[in-house]
């Protein structure tokens, strides 16, 4: 089993949802930086591949090989019943699915009105437009598919993370309803954005992920350090840049996330 499952086991299988609190979000939350930069790091095993994100080279209108992938390989996953979880929202919702497994009675700890709350869109254009060119090297070895796969865990892995924000918003507005109910029925995002932000909280896991970063990505050699320490340690992924992904692009959208879900959160 892996450590984000770990991490979501208690609410994916509770008989009640009374108990999930603020800190076992956050717990969930920390696991699955694991799983984040591992994926990464497996990403990086392969060079960038451009013909894999060429639309032209597989000859289809407007599809790329990865993109082709992605949508195929959540069609089977959503036969799977992969999408039943709450916890899971395809890129490409407009499959058409052939359920094979029965249906499973999943916890509802969200609030329906407020759960479409989406923005899938945006984390795709920022993991190949942003992320994607700073942690593959250039170059092209062939290994598209493998590419691809890697691609779509590291997609699937930033989409948990960053939708988890809707059972954050919920757990918050459950816990103390009136910090919000003003704001929410003005539709003010702004007072909403800075209901939901801890400077320190997010210090803390920019902070903990470079170092995680540092810890996985390291290249263990056997060698005697250098005399000098004037060694430079090489990592399989920057550290810098899976600390600004976090900064920059994870912890911002996960608060739109939070807001927006808020803002439907009396529909």
């Amino acid at each position: 089993m892996s450590i984000m499952h770990q991490g979501l086991m208690n609410i994916r299988y509770s008989k009640s949802d009374s108990f999930i609190t603020i800190d076992s979000l956050r717990g969930s939350l920390e696991d699955q930086e694991n799983f984040i930069v591992f994926s990464l790091i497996e990403r990086a095993r392969y060079p960038y591949n451009y013909p894999a994100y060429d639309p032209s080279y597989l000859g289809l209108k407007n599809y790329s090989l990865v993109e082709a992938f992605v949508r195929d390989t959540e069609a089977i996953e959503a036969n799977f019943g992969r999408y039943q979880n709450p916890e899971e929202l395809p890129f490409f919702p407009d499959y058409k699915a052939f359920p094979l497994v029965p249906p499973f009675k999943f916890s509802q700890i969200l609030y329906p009105p407020a759960s479409s709350i989406n923005v899938s869109r945006t984390i795709w254009d920022m993991y190949f437009n942003k992320l994607l060119p700073l942690i593959a090297i250039e170059g092209d070895d062939g290994n598209y598919q493998q590419a691809a796969a890697s691609d779509l865990i590291c997609l699937q892995a930033l989409s948990k993370r960053i939708h988890y924000g809707r059972f954050v918003a919920e757990v918050k507005f459950r816990n103390t309803p009136s910090d919000y109910l003003s704001a929410i029925h003005a539709k003010d995002s702004e007072t909403l954005t800075r209901l939901v932000t801890s400077k320190t909280v997010e210090e803390t896991v920019t902070e903990r992920v470079k170092k995680k970063a540092e810890v996985f990505g390291q290249n263990v050699t056997l060698r005697e350090a250098s005399k000098d320490g004037n060694e430079t340690t090489k990592y399989k992924v920057d550290p810098s840049v899976v600390s600004n992904l976090y900064g920059e692009w994870v912890i911002p959208l996960t608060k739109q996330v939070e807001v927006n879900y808020l803002l439907h959160r009396l529909d």
